[in-house]
C-alpha cells in the first residue's frame, strides 16, 4: 500500500500526516489527529505551509527506511523556507521505522524535532511541548507499560463523514516469524478491553460508519476483557458487535492461521454482518519454507483450515499473503507453493520478493536466493494469482451484489463501492447517495473492479 495524506477540515494549526504501510497505520495517524486537536491542529491536504509534518511510518517493505529519508530531505526545504520567513515547521517521524531507527533518524536527518513508535503517540502534547522549546528535540521509542489506548481522547473526529472505518482491537505480536519485524516494532500482543471495542464502535455508527474492519497485527489471537470479567475471543466480539444498531457490515484483519479457533470459523456462518471475504495469509506453500519462517502451521493445516472455513460458508472469498524467495528455498519449494495457490483458488492476493529486514533472524540466514531468481518467480506466481482474481471477477458477472457506496467516481454521476468480496464496483448513481448499501446487477468485470446497475431486486 503507498503513502496517504490525511486531510480535514483545518484548525488555527496546519497539520500534515503521511501515511505508509498497513491498515493500522491508518488508524493511528486518525488518533494521532484526536490528540493534537486539542492543541489547535487541524489537517490539511499538503505540507506546504504546515506547522506540523508527521511521516507515520512502516518498515514491511523493503527500503522502507530510506523512501523516508528521501521524503524527509523533501521536507527539510519546506521547512527551512517556514524558518526564512519567520515561522516554525516542526517535523515528526512516528511508526515502525521510527521504532526501529529513532537515533539513526535524528542523526541523518538532525532537522527532525520528534521520533517516537507506534506505542507512544498518546504522549504527543508532552512532545510538542518539548519539541518546540529552543534547541529541543524528542526521542521515545520505549515500549511504555500503560497501553496507549487509555490515553487517547474518547471522541474522535477522524471518520467523521466516512461510511467505513478501521477500528483497532488487537496489537503487537508474539509469533516472531523469521522475516518480520513486528515483534520488533509493535511489542509484545496487547488486547483491548471489549467493552471499549463496543464503545469506540457505537461512537463511528452514529458519525455514519456502516462497516468496520477490526485490526491487529494478530487479530484472530484477539482475548479481552468484557465488564463481566469472561475473556473474549474475536468470535465473541464480532458476534456482540453485529448487534449494534446502524453497523451492517464487519471484517478482520490480519489473521494468522495457527489462532483461527471453533469459535471464530462458526460465526463465519452465524453471523450476517460478517463479510464473506477472508485474508488468511500462509506465506509459502512448503513445509520446510514454513518451518524455517518459525511460521506454526503445515501445508495440511492450511487445507483443513480452508476446508471447515468453506463448511461453515460456501461463497467465503480467500486472500493470502505470498513471499518468494525465502532464504534457501528450491524450486521444488517454490512449485509447492504454485500447487498450494491452484489447489486453494484464492480471490485476491498480496505476494512479494523476500527483502531481509535488519535484526530479523532470516537476514542472517544462509542460501539467500538471487534477485533474478526471486523476481522469476514473483512474475510466474502472481500470473497465477492475478488469473484466479480475474477468474473470480468474471464469475461475478449476472449476480447481484449489496455493495456500499463510499467514494464518488470519475465520471460524472458515477460513485465506487465495495462488494461482499472487496471488490471495487463502479455504477452510474445518479439517485444514490454515499453511504448507502444498495443492490447491484454486475455487468462487467475488469482485472480489479467490477461494473454494476440498478436492479429492481
Amino acid at each position: 500500500m503507498g503513502p496517504r495524506g490525511r486531510t480535514q477540515t483545518p484548525l488555527a494549526k496546519k497539520l500534515y500526516i503521511k501515511t505508509y504501510g498497513c491498515q493500522m497505520n491508518v488508524y493511528d495517524s486518525g488518533r494521532m489527529a484526536d490528540v493534537l486537536t486539542p492543541l489547535g491542529y487541524g489537517l490539511v491536504e499538503a505540507p506546504e505551509g504546515a506547522d506540523m509534518i508527521i511521516l507515520n511510518t512502516c518498515h514491511i517493505r523493503e527500503k522502507a527506511a530510506e523512501k523516508v529519508y528521501s521524503e524527509l530531505g523533501r521536507i527539510r526545504h519546506l521547512k527551512k523556507q517556514r524558518e526564512d520567513a519567520g515561522g516554525k515547521m516542526l517535523v515528526a517521524v512516528s511508526g515502525c521505522v521510527a521504532q526501529a531507527e529513532g537515533e539513526e533518524i535524528l542523526k541523518r536527518a538532525p532537522y527532525v524535532d520528534m521520533v517516537f513508535g507506534p506505542q507512544t503517540y498518546h504522549r504527543l502534547p508532552e512532545m510538542v511541548a518539548e519539541a518546540s522549546r529552543a534547541g529541543g528535540y524528542v526521542l521515545d521509542t520505549d515500549f511504555p507499560a500503560e497501553p496507549k489506548f487509555d490515553h487517547l481522547p474518547v471522541e474522535s473526529s477522524a471518520n467523521v463523514g466516512e461510511t467505513a472505518a478501521f477500528l483497532t482491537v488487537q496489537e503487537g505480536c508474539d509469533k516472531f516469524c523469521a522475516f518480520c519485524v513486528v515483534p520488533y516494532t509493535r511489542g509484545a500482543e496487547y488486547s483491548r478491553p471489549a467493552d471499549d471495542i463496543l464503545a469506540e464502535a457505537r461512537r463511528l455508527v452514529g458519525q455514519g460508519v456502516r462497516e468496520i474492519t477490526l485490526l491487529g497485527q494478530n487479530v484472530n489471537n484477539y482475548h479481552g476483557e468484557a465488564a463481566s470479567g469472561e475473556v473474549w475471543g474475536l468470535g465473541r466480539l464480532i458476534t456482540e458487535m453485529a448487534d449494534i444498531d446502524g453497523l451492517r457490515r464487519l471484517r478482520y484483519t490480519t489473521s494468522y492461521p495457527a489462532d483461527m479457533n471453533d469459535e471464530l470459523i462458526a460465526a463465519h456462518g452465524e453471523v450476517d454482518a460478517l463479510m464473506p471475504f477472508l485474508h488468511l495469509p500462509v506465506q509459502s506453500g512448503s513445509d520446510r519454507i514454513l518451518k524455517a519462517m518459525n511460521r506454526r502451521h503445515q501445508v495440511d493445516d492450511y487445507r483443513r483450515l480452508v476446508d471447515r472455513l468453506r463448511k461453515c460458508r460456501a461463497d467465503i472469498g480467500l486472500s493470502s499473503d505470498f513471499i518468494v524467495g525465502f532464504p534457501g528455498e528450491t524450486d521444488a519449494d517454490f512449485a509447492d507453493t504454485l500447487k498450494l495457490i491452484e489447489e486453494v483458488e484464492f480471490i485476491q492476493a498480496y505476494s512479494f520478493k523476500y527483502s531481509p529486514r535488519p535484526g530479523t533472524p532470516a537476514a542472517a540466514l544462509d542460501d539467500q536466493v538471487s534477485d533474478a531468481l526471486k523476481t522469476e518467480r514473483l512474475a510466474q506466481l502472481q500470473d497465477l494469482l492475478n488469473a484466479q482474481q480475474l477468474a473470480f471477477n468474471q464469475a461475478s458477472v449476472g449476480r447481484v451484489m449489496d455493495v456500499l457506496l463510499d467514494r464518488p467516481g470519475r465520471e460524472p454521476g458515477q460513485l465506487v463501492g465495495r462488494s461482499p468480496y472487496m471488490q471495487a464496483v463502479h455504477v452510474s448513481a445518479a439517485s444514490y447517495e454515499r453511504g448507502e448499501i444498495m443492490p447491484l446487477l454486475i455487468t462487467a468485470a475488469h482485472a480489479n473492479s467490477l461494473t454494476g446497475e440498478q436492479t429492481s431486486q
